[in-house]
C-alpha cells in the first residue's frame, strides 16, 4: 500500500533543509538490513548501530515518506485499549507489564532525543483522558484505580477539578504524567542523520524486490535496481503495509483517520499545562499543542484504509474538527491551515507485532501498530536489538507474531 496520506500535511514545512540519501549501488554486506525508513527503521538502525550491529536502512522511497509524515507525534504510555481492558484480555500480570514497557519506551525515547544533535520537538507533557460522556465514568474510574493500583503516575480528576483548569469540562478524567509529544518528521530525520553518523547505511530509492535465503542461512536482499545486499538479519519494518509480509503471517485493520494543525496562537492561557487531551469516545479526537505555538486535532477514524483524496470530502472532515476545538477552546483560533487525511494500522488484540518470524530464520519485524506507534516503535527496537545480540528480551512473548489472540 503505497497511498499513506492525501491532503496538506503539517510537519514536512518545519524541516527547511530535509536530507536526502542515494539509492544503493552496488554490492553490501551488514549484520542486519532495515526494510523500511520510518520511525520504526530509524529507531532500529540508530540502536543497532550505537551498539556495534553494522546495519542499513532499505527505503524504497523517501526518509520518513510515508505514514511517518502523518503521524500527530503523542507519545503516552496509555494505549487505545486501557489497562483495565488488557488485564481482562491478558491478565493482570501481563497488563500491567506491557503498560510498563510503554512507560519505559516514553523514557528510552526522551533519552534518544536528548542525544540527537538535531531538535525533534520533543516536549514533556501530561494527558488528560477525558470521559466522553456520564456512561463513560465508571470506566474512566475503573481505569484510574487500574493505573493507580500498579503505581503509575496519576490523578483523578472531577467534573469541578476539569473545570476549574480549562474552559470545557466532563464527567471526570484520568490525568497521566510522564507523557511527551514530539515532531515526528525531524525525529525519523534526526534518528537515520544520527544512525548515518554512527556508521550505518542509509539508502533512499532503493526497493527490496525479493528476498531469498542460502543454505548457509545468509540472506540474499535483490532490489529493483540490480544491486544486492547479504545480511545475517533482516527486519521488515514496513510500517501499515501487510501486504508486503510473507503470505497471511498477521492480520490487521487498515483504517484512515484525519488529522488538522491551526495557526500560531497568541496564547494558551487558559490550556492548563498545555496538556495532550484525548477522550473515550471511539472514534476519539486529541488535541496537542506545538513548540510552535500551534494546535495539532485529529480522530475521525473510518473503516477503510484509503485516505479521502476529494479535497471537498476532506474539508467537510477539516470543518467538523475546527467546530471540535472550537466548542473546546472558544478563545483561540480554530481555523485549520493544515489538514490530511492517513491511513494507520491496528491489530486485532490491541498490540503490536514485534519479533520473530516464527517460520524464517533471523528475520524480525517491528510493527508498532496502534494509537500508540512511536512508542511501540522504540519497545520493538529494544526488544529486536537484544535478539540480533544473542538476548531475550522479557516482554518478548507479550508482542510475538505468533502470540495466542493475534487474529
Amino acid at each position: 500500500m503505497k497511498d499513506h496520506h492525501a491532503g496538506t500535511l503539517y510537519w514536512p514545512h518545519t524541516l527547511a533543509a530535509v536530507p536526502s540519501y542515494s539509492a544503493l549501488e552496488g554490492h553490501a554486506k551488514v549484520k542486519a538490513a532495515i526494510i523500511g525508513g520510518g520511525m520504526s527503521g530509524a529507531l532500529c538502525a540508530l540502536l543497532f548501530a550505537r551498539s556495534g550491529i553494522s546495519c542499513c536502512v532499505l527505503e524504497r522511497d523517501t526518509v520518513a515518506g510515508a505514514s511517518s509524515a502523518a503521524n500527530t507525534g503523542l507519545l503516552q504510555f496509555s494505549n487505545d485499549i486501557m489497562l483495565c481492558r488488557l488485564m481482562e484480555q491478558i491478565g493482570k500480570q501481563d497488563a500491567v507489564r506491557f503498560y510498563r514497557a510503554c512507560k519505559e519506551s516514553v523514557e528510552r525515547l526522551a533519552q534518544v532525543a536528548g542525544s540527537l544533535p538535531a531538535d525533534p520537538g520533543f516536549r514533556r507533557r501530561s494527558s488528560l483522558y477525558l470521559a466522553s460522556t456520564e456512561e463513560d465514568l465508571a470506566g474512566v474510574q475503573e481505569e484510574y484505580k487500574a493505573l493507580h493500583e500498579a503505581g503509575f503516575p496519576v490523578d483523578y480528576w472531577s467534573a469541578e477539578d476539569i473545570r476549574s483548569r480549562f474552559p470545557f469540562s466532563g464527567p471526570g478524567a484520568v490525568v497521566t504524567r510522564g507523557d511527551a509529544e514530539v515532531n515526528p518528521f525531524r525525529l525519523v530525520h534526526a534518528l537515520a542523520a544520527e544512525a548515518a553518523a554512527n556508521g550505518a547505511a542509509v539508502y533512499e530509492g532503493t526497493e527490496v524486490a525479493r528476498h531469498a535465503t542460502g543454505t548457509d542461512g545468509v540472506h540474499r536482499l535483490e532490489t529493483a535496481g540490480g544491486s544486492i545486499v547479504e545480511a545475517e538479519h533482516v527486519v521488515y519494518a514496513v510500517g501499515y503495509e501487510p501486504e508486503e509480509l510473507r503470505g497471511k503471517l498477521l492480520k490487521a485493520e487498515i483504517n484512515r483517520s484525519f488529522a488538522g494543525v491551526t495557526p500560531v496562537q497568541s496564547s494558551f492561557a487558559d490550556w492548563h499545562e498545555r496538556m495532550m487531551i484525548w477522550e473515550t469516545a471511539r472514534p476519539y479526537l486529541y488535541v496537542r499543542t506545538t513548540p510552535e505555538g500551534r494546535v495539532v486535532i485529529g480522530g475521525l477514524d473510518e473503516p477503510t484504509a484509503v485516505p479521502v483524496h476529494d479535497g471537498q470530502e476532506r474539508l467537510r472532515r477539516m470543518d467538523k474538527l475546527s467546530r471540535s476545538l472550537a466548542s473546546m477552546f472558544p478563545m483561540l483560533d480554530s481555523t485549520l491551515e493544515y489538514g490530511w487525511s492517513a491511513a494507520f494500522g491496528e491489530s486485532l488484540d490491541n498490540l503490536p507485532f514485534i519479533g520473530r518470524d516464527p517460520a524464517w530464520r533471523n528475520v524480525y519485524y517491528c510493527l508498532g501498530y496502534g494509537g500508540n506507534g512511536t512508542v511501540h516503535s522504540m519497545l520493538g527496537a529494544s526488544i529486536l536489538r537484544d535478539f540480533i545480540l544473542g538476548f531475550e528480551h522479557p516482554l518478548a512473548s507479550l508482542v510475538a507474531l505468533d502470540r495466542p489472540g493475534r487474529i
